[in-house]
């Protein structure tokens, strides 16, 4: 039985090794938790990453297409993006909602907080389902080259269960909707 308050690690000193607009990589010198030497590296991220499920009245969802660089490939996801830390994560979804897609929505509800990939980054998301939505225009950053996807959101959750769908927050976050929807 561990005690899940206990930190059974130990650092021993810390180095910051790079960092620019969005990330932070450290170097930990540690004690691991049966008493070995080690260095442990973690990523921290300067936003929260915030996912928002569109719901429209017809049952229907909106995925965002777009190449990523990391992964060297074309991915559909949820809009989504990043919010300052200090900011409401709230208001950080209302924006990332309008500037991908164009909607804005009457009623919105937190259904998930996440992390993603928490042996090497500290990264946390919430993903929040939007309804009530009302078009407007988009307003893509210059890093964006986005397709909007109109779909029935059984067909999302079809592509997440299929690994049509691979992001970790659009996964969680659509198969969480789809529950709370009950969605099969």
């Amino acid at each position: 039985m561990t005690d899940e308050q206990h930190n059974p690690w130990t650092t021993l000193s810390s180095r910051d090794i790079y960092q620019n607009p969005w990330i932070k990589l450290r170097e930990d010198q540690v004690l691991n938790p049966k008493g070995g030497e080690g260095i442990y590296g973690v990523v921290s991220f300067k936003n929260k990453a915030i996912g928002i499920i569109p719901i429209d009245n017809e049952g229907y969802t909106y995925l965002i297409g777009q190449y990523r660089y990391a992964l060297n490939e074309y991915s559909w996801e949820i809009p989504m993006g990043g919010g300052l830390i200090e900011n409401d994560i709230l208001e950080s979804a209302k924006r990332e909602l309008q500037e991908e897609t164009g909607f804005t929505a009457a009623r919105w509800t937190n259904i998930c907080r996440l992390h993603t990939s928490n042996s090497v980054t500290d990264e946390e998301g919430f993903v929040f389902l939007a309804e009530e939505l009302t078009p407007g225009d988009t307003a893509f950053e210059e890093t964006e080259d986005l397709q909007i996807k109109r779909l029935p959101f059984s067909e999302a959750v079809h592509m997440a269960l299929n690994n049509q769908i691979t992001d970790a927050i659009s996964v969680a976050g659509i198969l969480k909707a789809a529950f709370i929807l009950g969605v099969r």
